[in-house]
């Protein structure tokens, strides 16, 4: 453990998740310096600060979920400013661990970090596990919001059976849904027939009729213009798989089907939550690398 070297994590940018990160860091008893916060006159006792005071006060700064923009600005809900790192921010990030989310395209933005220590918490295995319960538990608040029904006794399709399809199909069940999941391989159609849910196969889906609503995490574009052809009207469609999503929202439209695109569900439904699973997953990868 390194905390002999770091004292103080700066955080910048990012939305409430950030924020409770900030508490989770600081009730480690760990100095913690907030920028990109100008919008907050205070948060508790942590310290807002500028830009450059936070980089340049902090042994280690964390950046937010998206880190960066197409612009290369960084994520900052909570500052009227547009906050461009410049080529003195990152040679003063280079001195320290940097944590980032999707650090390919953060270093493709500011590519003089690659000469520093950059880690991409978003990559990591626990990371990814720990997001699915508040990512399914917010498919169904959103399924809630949308689905003029109860979640009881409706019939549900989930196309995936990864992390979040498995949460996902779990509380679904608990709730008194029909729930029916697909898959690709041999062992998942073990696993889903063992837990009680019926199956399809997700490469022979040819139409999808018969359900109230259908909650997709399939990493590729399954529902395309034929399948949505094939799918009755009254379906709603939640479309989990992140950007730009994996429904033709364009031809959803067309067809006059309820297709929702439920993106960041962690930060919007349970931003406490995700903000513990950042601090977690940031502190796991400090006790790897430095221990």
């Amino acid at each position: 453990m390194v905390d002999g070297k770091i004292k103080t994590f700066g955080i910048i940018g990012g939305d409430k998740r950030q924020l409770f990160l900030a508490k989770a860091i600081s009730d480690r008893c760990y100095e913690v310096l907030l920028g990109g916060f100008d919008k907050l006159e205070s948060f508790g006792a942590l310290q807002i600060a500028s830009l450059k005071a936070t980089i340049s006060n902090s042994d280690a700064v964390i950046f937010p979920l998206p880190s960066v923009r197409a612009d290369k600005s960084i994520n900052t809900p909570f500052s009227d400013e547009k906050i461009i790192l410049d080529d003195d921010d990152c040679r003063e990030l280079c001195k320290k661990p940097v944590f980032v989310a999707m650090r390919e395209k953060f270093l493709k933005a500011y590519p003089i970090l690659k000469d520093g220590s950059v880690f991409d918490y978003s990559a990591q295995e626990e990371f990814a596990i720990l997001n699915a319960l508040p990512t399914a538990e917010g498919a169904i608040e959103c399924a809630m919001q949308n689905f003029e029904g109860t979640i009881a006794g409706s019939r549900c399709l989930i196309t995936g059976f990864g992390r979040i399809g498995k949460i996902l199909a779990k509380l679904l069940k608990s709730l008194g849904a029909d729930v029916t999941v697909t898959a690709r391989k041999k062992y998942d159609f073990a696993y889903i027939s063992a837990l009680g849910y019926k199956s399809k196969n997700t490469e022979k889906l040819r139409s999808v009729r018969g359900y109230d609503i259908v909650f997709n995490t399939v990493p590729a574009l399954l529902f395309d213009k034929h399948l949505l052809a094939s799918t009755d009207r009254n379906t709603l469609i939640i479309d989990l798989a992140s950007m730009p999503g994996r429904v033709d929202f364009e031809a959803a439209h067309k067809l006059k089907l309820d297709a929702v695109r439920a993106l960041s569900l962690p930060g919007k439904c349970a931003p406490k939550t995700a903000g513990k699973i950042i601090e977690t997953t940031v502190f796991n990868i400090i006790e790897e690398v430095y221990r």
